[in-house]
């Protein structure tokens, strides 16, 4: 993996990967520190009322989003790392060859910070530590954490950014 970086990472003029990367960075350190101090404070199941409609809580996702496959048999952790080490590996090309489209590549990064953070909680927990939750009408929508965050907002800039392009084209 380390070659791969090296490789893509590979100095051309006005190369901005390393703007990227220490935007993926700054998400991972983000998504990390917060899981640290819910780990430390919160027992699994505890919720601590914030809002009318916002909650801190502990919960242990083994799945991916919305909890698919958490009842599976265990194969999903290493199922949910390959991917997200293969997407890591395309995003680091794409930010590459497209690091000068600042929409884009700023969509890539956040993605990219989300899924290695994660990640690293699948490789040192065996599940992801959701600790947000927004509810209403006494709805509560699933648990989440600052790596979701990143992913989901990363993802709307780019229908963003393909929606401006197309409107160009």
């Amino acid at each position: 993996m380390a070659n791969t970086i090296k490789k893509i990472s590979g100095s051309s003029g006005g190369n901005k990967l390393p703007l990227w990367l220490a935007i993926a960075l700054l998400i991972i350190v983000l998504d990390q520190f917060t899981k640290v101090l819910i780990l430390g404070n919160f027992q699994l199941g505890d919720s601590r009322f914030v809002t009318s409609f916002f909650n801190v809580v502990r919960w242990h996702n083994t799945g991916a989003a919305f909890n698919f496959l958490a009842g599976a048999a265990g194969w999903q952790r290493w199922f949910f790392v390959g991917l997200g080490t293969a997407a890591t590996v395309f995003i680091l090309v794409m930010l590459k060859r497209h690091g000068q489209q600042t929409l884009f590549a700023t969509a890539l990064s956040l993605i990219l910070g989300g899924a290695l953070g994660n990640v690293i909680d699948r490789m040192l927990h065996g599940y992801v530590v959701d600790f947000i939750q927004l509810h209403w009408n006494g709805r509560a929508f699933p648990s989440f954490n600052v790596a979701d965050s990143a992913i989901s907002v990363g993802a709307a800039l780019l229908i963003w950014d393909e929606i401006r392009r197309v409107r160009k084209g």
